[in-house]
């Protein structure tokens, strides 16, 4: 095939040459905006706002920021199990560590002594092994009861 021949086809990802942008000339000639502040800028600003919060009687200023992690603290005090258990994985994140979730490293020595035992035993099943079993002690199959297959 010619040059002139390819020039000339008209298609998918070929539009007709009248249409097709000029050379040196943008898809986007007006672009992005200059100044135009994305979302990260808009939250970096927001969070090192200063307010004015009254903390033990006494007025104090601080970032939005401080003033946020102050209040996540106060409600993980009060008893809030959430704001605990984010708080704990912020400052766990922060600082360079992991927490420890639902581990046997966690328990003493006696609990985790039984724990092996109800392991051993065969009665422990993980999570989603949860096989049913017919009167016989058979597995039961996946599917309707009555019906053929």
């Amino acid at each position: 095939m010619s040059d002139d021949e390819n020039e000339d086809k008209v298609g998918y990802g070929h539009p007709p040459k009248h249409s097709r942008f000029k050379p040196g000339r943008s898809g986007n000639p007006k672009g992005r905006p200059k100044g135009h502040r994305n979302f990260q800028t808009d939250l970096n600003e927001v969070l090192e706002m200063k307010v004015q919060l009254k903390v033990n009687g006494t007025t104090r200023t601080m970032t939005m920021q401080q003033a946020a992690i102050l209040q996540l603290g106060q409600s993980a005090v009060k008893g809030g199990m959430r704001a605990l258990e984010r708080l704990l994985a912020l400052a766990a994140q922060h600082n360079g560590q992991t927490l420890i979730q639902d581990s046997d490293e966690a328990l003493p020595e006696e609990d985790r002594a039984i724990l092996e035992q109800y392991r051993a035993s065969g009665q422990a099943q993980a999570p989603g092994d949860a096989a049913t079993e017919d009167e016989d002690g058979e597995p039961e199959k996946s599917g309707q009861e009555g019906e053929d297959e």
